[in-house]
């Protein structure tokens, strides 16, 4: 066994290798690995004597699971019908073109940030809104998107990250 496997490894012995804990298990393994790897959910499923297909049907079902790579800042833009209306698509648009994404990427080549399109992150009347981390960002404006992107991109530059 590789050291890539030692925090699952102690995350199951936390939760005394109970496959009834399966999903706090992948919660904690998503915040260990920012995603669950496909080796890890083999792992896991061979150590808790379950199926493969069951813990990556856990994993598919539940919308808070991530099987792809995400990046380090999390930027979530609303696309429901009030953020809709009010100008969404134009700050999804301005979002990947600061972030360089292509067609069908949600992460940056350098793993800093993740695009997600969300149905709704339930502040209407804050719309359109976007959330980058935990912080919620009301009445966003493709100006006002990338100006956020660019002080994270400083923030992290100052920490030297």
């Amino acid at each position: 066994m590789t050291d890539r496997f030692n925090p699952a490894v102690q995350i199951l012995k936390d939760y005394g290798y109970d496959s009834a804990k399966l999903i706090p298990i992948l919660q904690k393994i998503q915040d260990a690995y920012h995603y669950l790897p496909e080796d890890v959910m083999r792992f896991i499923a061979n150590e808790l004597k379950i199926s493969p297909a069951k813990v990556y049907g856990v994993a598919t079902f539940f919308a808070h699971f991530a099987t792809t790579p995400k990046g380090k800042h999390i930027i979530k833009v609303c696309n429901g019908t009030a953020c809709h209306v009010k100008g969404s698509s134009a700050i999804i648009s301005a979002v990947k073109e600061k972030l360089k994404l292509k067609d069908g990427q949600e992460t940056t080549a350098d793993a800093l940030f993740t695009l997600e399109c969300v149905s709704c992150l339930g502040a209407c009347g804050l719309a359109p809104v976007m959330v980058i981390d935990d912080t919620v960002h009301g009445q966003m404006t493709a100006d006002k998107a990338a100006a956020l992107i660019d002080e994270v991109v400083k923030a992290e530059a100052s920490h030297g990250n």
